[in-house]
């Protein structure tokens, strides 16, 4: 009876004493291999499921256990083991121990184990040299790329380097679009090889996760089999022994006889962490081999992130660093704390402490940065923004470095007294015919080739207007040459050029031209120079003079030999070993060729590929182009050249500095542009608005805003200033200068003007199809100009149009009071007859007695007879009533007159 009951009991069970762990046979024949499970569900709902067993593969007999089969054939030998019974004969998991005893089989067991743990080893070594190879090939992909681009880079500047013709417009936009679609590639190629590296490191990631999980797999093999007690451990499974009868009532079998389905397997635990795979076994814990079965306690894990935790707050003792921290003017907390390394925190309580309040993008002076940083244990070093230029000029030239080079000669004198017809004599070339109306209004700068050296001439504008030019070519000259005509003499400006020669203290040359013409007069001339303190040799002084004549070529080659003895007593030298440094004489935007200036070298040299300053401009030489118009690649001391490749327009007179970089070139050029932002700023401030509103509301100012647009700086700083000294001393109109640039009128220019309510005027520039336009639709009056006569007397036009006209009284007629009679509802009448010249009603009238004016106003009533009349001429008799006034007698004289307005002019 008993076996029987062990026999239904063992249906449908998992058996652990056989060969291979499996689902014994059901009850029901015909279903081999297969068993069925009963479920059951509420209301008492059943239902039979069919499970399908499938038995796990197994070794011949003889067949040694090894590394290969994942270790399943060390748990197969000890399942046998474990069952009690010896080694079967029908092989299987046991087939390898037979015939050994206990140490024999524990010590193969061991061996296997440590196969095993070889095994892995070795494919851990393998991943993680492939690891190494696949990082080096990825290094040696991205040094290739770098060169890659390093060399792309280098081809692009030599490409720029080498245009140093100048571009037509096509050509700059197509080399634009060339070097666009270049940027695009690189651009791209770099986003492909970005996601390669990504790709990459995707497969790489996923590779090591594999691995990890293949390394965990292998330990829980090699920890799946107990050698003290016998007892498998199967992967996934928790390590609990049961008791064979309740294994079934523990996992929810069924009745009697019904067939059991396999407890679930346990979640096996993520990584490896045997800490968390279940119950411990006496024998787990007895066991010697504990290898990778346990891990670090919960408080040691806690422990390690509390100290990682630490060590990346920064809470770890550091040593302090004292630091030199640099200071400028203003400063913001976030850069201070940035400079000194601290935390802006930090900074921030530090100033709390000091009274300050501010936040971390708020700026601070100097005084009170300095305290941070010494309360902070740092070392402050106070610098001035003007720093920044410090070293631009250079350093002093030694004189065993300083070669002789050419003069530079300033030809100055009054308008249309012959300069630039003299200097084309000189160059053989003829510059005044293409100036409009036959005045200069450019300066230039040429040299001279002569037989006995060279000589480099800068020619000035002699109007009244271009006193700015003037004062410029002085200041960077060596010799002045004075040019007066012989039959004009001594003028305002010849007069001013002596002014400003004297001011930068340089030799002057007197040029007598016109000598040819039959009203010359050379010794009127000397004796008017006398009154401004100005001997000619002649005379006994010590100022040279010359009698010439551009016209023929009188004494042109005694002046040049007069030029190069006054420069060979001054004994010029200069270094041309060194970075140049000059002045921008003139400048200009070029279309095609961007803006230019025209820089005259006063010592080095400059090159193509030099990094030049100028004011507040920057930019690498492009191009150096000559007097001439050829193509250089360098210019020495006292050489002029025309200056391409900067980023903007520099101002005439600005010095010109070549420095070592860009980073030092940018530094320069954004100081220099905020300081002239708060200068202008500074202008513009709160007691110039309250003046401007002032006058505004009291109306007695009216302004003539406008926009003016040349073709180069000097004529337009010229412009504008002689546009300001319009209105002269009247306070009534002004000439407000909205904008003054250099190129062509563009649509902004509109803008501002409509804006204004302005008017745009173009010296020897054009307005672009969009502007044209723009101004037409908006009512924007354009005006060009090649002469700046016309401009000034066009806008004193103007000015004279918006003075308020004055009035002035015009005397009508006198009539005598003869008698004065009261009429009922109208008042006091005066009979009168005029005198003198005519009445009018409606005019103006004064009433005189004994000659002295007692009442001014109006007529209210003018008659003849009974009818009203419009006037009354003399010799005839009216009647007269005034406006609200009747103290009038017989003999009264009554004065008429009216007011008209006059235009005024400037």
């Amino acid at each position: 009876m008993t076996d029987t009951n062990d026999q239904n009991r063992n249906k449908g069970k998992l058996s652990l004493s056989g060969k291979t762990l499996g689902l014994s046979k059901p009850a029901a024949p015909g279903a081999a291999g297969a068993g069925t499970v009963r479920q059951s569900f509420s209301h008492g709902r059943q239902n039979t499921v069919a499970v399908e067993v499938k038995r796990k593969r197994t070794f011949e007999k003889g067949a040694v256990p090894g590394v290969a089969d994942g270790g399943a054939a060390a748990r197969r030998a000890a399942e046998g083991v474990q069952s009690g019974r010896g080694p079967q004969r029908g092989g299987g998991g046991g087939g390898a121990l037979r015939g050994l005893s206990e140490a024999e089989r524990e010590k193969r067991l061991r061996v296997l184990q440590d196969a095993a743990v070889e095994e892995q080893r070795r494919a851990l070594t393998e991943a993680e040299e492939r690891a190494v190879a696949e990082q080096l090939a990825r290094e040696e992909a991205a040094a290739a790329e770098a060169a890659a681009r390093a060399e792309a880079e280098a081809r692009v500047a030599a490409e720029r380097a080498a245009a140093l013709e100048p571009m037509d417009e096509d050509t700059v936009r197509r080399r634009e679009m060339e070097e666009l679609r270049r940027i695009q590639e690189a651009e791209k190629a770099a986003v492909e090889e970005a996601e390669r590296k990504r790709r990459e490191q995707e497969e790489a990631k996923k590779a090591e996760e594999a691995r990890k999980a293949e390394e965990a797999r292998s330990r829980e093999a090699r920890t799946a089999t107990d050698v003290t007690t016998r007892a498998p451990i199967l992967p996934g499974r928790a390590p609990v022994v049961e008791d064979e009868d309740e294994a079934p009532r523990r996992r929810g079998g069924g009745g009697k006889g019904a067939p059991k389905a396999p407890a679930p397997a346990a979640k096996a635990p993520k990584g490896g962490d045997k800490r968390r795979g279940g119950k411990l076994t006496v024998s787990q814990a007895l066991s010697d081999d504990d290898s990778g079965v346990r891990g670090r306690s919960m408080a040691a894990a806690r422990r390690a992130r509390e100290r990682e935790r630490q060590r990346l707050h920064g809470r770890q003792e550091t040593q302090k660093v004292t630091r030199d921290v640099t200071i400028p003017e203003v400063i913001t907390v976030q850069e201070l704390a940035n400079r000194m390394a601290e935390r802006g925190a930090d900074v921030i309580k530090t100033l709390m402490r000091m009274g300050v309040m501010a936040t971390i993008t708020q700026a601070i002076d100097a005084d009170t940065a300095e305290l941070v940083v010494t309360e902070l244990g740092h070392r402050p070093y106070r610098v001035s923004e003007a720093d920044v230029e410090i070293g631009v000029r250079g350093i002093e030239d030694r004189p065993e470095d300083m070669k002789p080079r050419p003069p530079v000669v300033t030809v100055m004198g009054h308008v249309d007294h012959g300069k630039t017809s003299l200097l084309d004599a000189l160059r053989k070339t003829d510059v005044a015919a293409r100036e409009a109306g036959g005045i200069t209004q450019h300066i230039g700068a040429y040299q001279v080739q002569l037989e006995s050296g060279a000589i480099t001439f800068i020619d000035t504008p002699g109007h009244a207007a271009f006193t700015e030019m003037r004062a410029r070519g002085a200041n960077v000259t060596d010799v002045v040459v004075l040019v007066v005509a012989a039959d004009d003499g001594v003028m305002p400006q010849t007069v001013e050029a002596i002014r400003h020669a004297k001011a930068a203290k340089v030799p002057i040359i007197v040029a007598i031209n016109k000598c040819d013409l039959p009203s010359a007069k050379p010794d009127r001339v000397r004796n008017e120079l006398l009154q401004h303190e100005l001997v000619v040799e002649a005379m006994g002084g010590d100022v040279l003079d010359v009698e010439v004549s551009a016209k023929s070529g009188l004494n042109l080659d005694k002046l040049e030999e007069n030029i190069l003895l006054q420069a060979e007593i001054l004994e010029l030298r200069a270094n041309p070993d060194r970075p140049a440094e000059g002045v921008i004489v003139e400048a200009k935007l070029d279309k095609g060729r961007g803006p230019v200036g025209t820089v005259l070298v006063q010592r080095g040299t400059i090159r193509v590929g030099d990094i030049v300053v100028a004011g507040s401009e920057w930019g690498r030489v492009r191009a150096l182009v000559n007097d001439r118009g050829q193509n250089v690649q360098e210019a020495g001391p006292a050489s002029p050249v025309e200056v391409l490749g900067m980023n903007g327009v520099p101002l005439a007179g600005d010095d010109l500095a070549v420095v070592e970089n860009e980073a030092r070139a940018r530094e320069i050029t954004e100081y220099r542009q905020r300081k002239k932002r708060e200068a202008l700023a500074a202008q513009q401030g709160r007691g110039s608005l309250e003046q401007m509103f002032s006058k505004i509301q009291a109306g007695d100012v009216k302004e003539l805003p406008v926009v003016i647009k040349g073709d180069v700086q000097g004529s337009v700083e010229a412009i504008a200033g002689a546009l300001e000294k319009v209105a002269g001393d009247n306070a009534e109109v002004k000439v407000r200068v909205l904008m003054s640039g250099v190129g062509a009128i563009t649509e902004s220019d509109i803008t501002l003007a409509n804006a204004s309510d302005g008017l745009v005027i173009g010296f020897n520039v054009r307005a672009n199809p969009q502007a044209r336009e723009m101004a037409k639709r908006d009512g924007v009056e354009i005006r060009y100009y090649s002469i700046i006569y016309n401009i000034i007397d066009d806008v004193k036009q103007m000015l004279t149009g918006m003075l308020a006209p004055s009035l002035r009284e015009r005397f009508l007629g006198n009539a005598q009071i003869q008698e004065v009679f009261n009429i009922t509802k109208v008042g006091k009448v005066a009979g009168c007859r005029v005198v003198e010249g005519i009445v009018k009603r409606g005019a103006k009238v004064r009433l005189l007695r004994d000659n002295v004016v007692i009442h001014e106003g109006t007529l209210k009533t003018l008659k003849r007879f009974k009818d009203e009349v419009r006037e009354v001429r003399e010799g005839f008799e009216c009647g007269m009533a005034f406006e609200n006034y009747d103290d009038i007698r017989p003999g009264d004289l009554i004065e008429a007159f009216e007011m008209e307005e006059v235009a005024r002019e400037l």
